[in-house]
């Protein structure tokens, strides 16, 4: 009976179903907003439950939309829900959720990309970074157009623990692409692997959960959709600046069919581009015939450090981009040839 009860004080009271709050609003995905309504109830619960237990905790909902995902999440127990939603049209279906869960909801007006996250909970919360993770939780169906882009600026604030992650190693249940859900979690030499898998898996451990098809879907997707789970790691792998780290993983990603040494060369001005290139990979230890996705983070981590070595080293190397030094070339190029074609056309003029 105690069991009943214990259960019976997170359901919610009788709601529209999520359809019935789409059509009664004239709710309607937005295709350039890459807008994708989850309906089935079953399949949020299943999100919800990859988070851990929810009762009690303060939880951040990105996109909640009509509010699918929104109804797991409250159902689940949590004690301080905070959504933050872009799209105005959605808003009145949230007031009337938050109206049968009162104290429980709050709604924020605004684009997760900018909106200061760390603003919305109590600074008490908090644990060291070394402690247990808070018991705070960013989820979210997320928009395809934004996820890459807002997971990248969340690892950022992971490594800075800014943000969110002033709170400590909290952590994030979210949905993706099923191709970037596999990237964010593929292993070393698989076909997979990418910018994406290295950066992420160096600063969490990465749980790619289950896949959603599409059909299930309103509008449908043209793809399906992977639930991936992450928590930040106490010890970072790669020991470096998230900006140093992210530039020599770019760079070796640039010519991933290629042997790393190609695309990783790329970090040097030409004039000492053979030179430093070399010694990169002498100090890293790391086999210039590897393909980019071969490099384990380790190696990596190798690698970042050889490379912060070299810049301390060597003035501005840091500030060097290659496609700056490219354009000055063509520019330089461009130049000669209208000068040349000038020298032509005035002693053709001048016989």
């Amino acid at each position: 009976m105690a069991a009943t009860q214990k259960l019976a004080c997170f359901r919610l009271p009788p709601l529209p179903t999520i359809k019935e709050i789409i059509k009664l609003y004239n709710l309607r995905a937005e295709k350039q907003l890459s807008q994708n309504f989850l309906l089935d109830m079953r399949l949020t619960d299943k999100i919800v439950r990859q988070a851990a237990c929810l009762k009690d905790a303060r939880v951040c909902e990105v996109g909640p939309g009509p509010g699918g995902l929104t109804r797991s999440i409250l159902k689940a127990g949590a004690a301080d829900l905070l959504v933050v939603e872009k799209d105005t049209r959605f808003i009145p279906g949230l007031q009337l959720l938050s109206e049968t869960a009162p104290g429980r909801m709050r709604i924020a007006h605004g684009d997760i990309l900018t909106y200061r996250l760390e603003r919305g909970f109590p600074a008490h919360i908090a644990k060291t970074w070394e402690d247990v993770p808070p018991n705070l939780h960013i989820m979210g169906n997320l928009p395809f157009s934004v996820s890459t882009p807002l997971i990248i600026k969340w690892l950022e604030q992971m490594s800075n623990r800014t943000g969110c992650f002033m709170f400590g190693r909290t952590r994030l249940t979210l949905t993706f692409q099923k191709e970037v859900a596999e990237r964010l979690t593929a292993s070393t030499g698989s076909r997979q692997r990418s910018r994406l898998s290295v950066m992420a898996q160096y600063l969490c451990t990465v749980k790619n959960c289950f896949t959603i098809p599409g059909c299930a879907f309103v509008p449908k997707p043209n793809v399906d959709v992977g639930v991936v789970h992450f928590t930040p790691l106490a010890q970072p792998q790669i020991q470096q600046p998230f900006k140093l780290v992210e530039r020599i993983v770019k760079n070796a990603f640039q010519f991933r069919r290629k042997h790393c040494r190609r695309g990783l060369e790329m970090l040097f001005p030409e004039s000492q581009r053979q030179e430093l290139t070399e010694e990169l990979l002498r100090s890293a230890d790391v086999d210039p015939t590897l393909r980019p996705t071969e490099i384990s983070i380790s190696e990596f981590r190798a690698l970042a450090d050889a490379y912060s070595k070299l810049c301390e080293e060597n003035q501005g190397l840091i500030d060097y981009d290659f496609r700056e030094e490219l354009k000055l070339k063509h520019q330089a190029k461009r130049q000669l040839g209208n000068n040349l074609y000038k020298l032509l056309k005035l002693s053709y003029n001048n016989p």
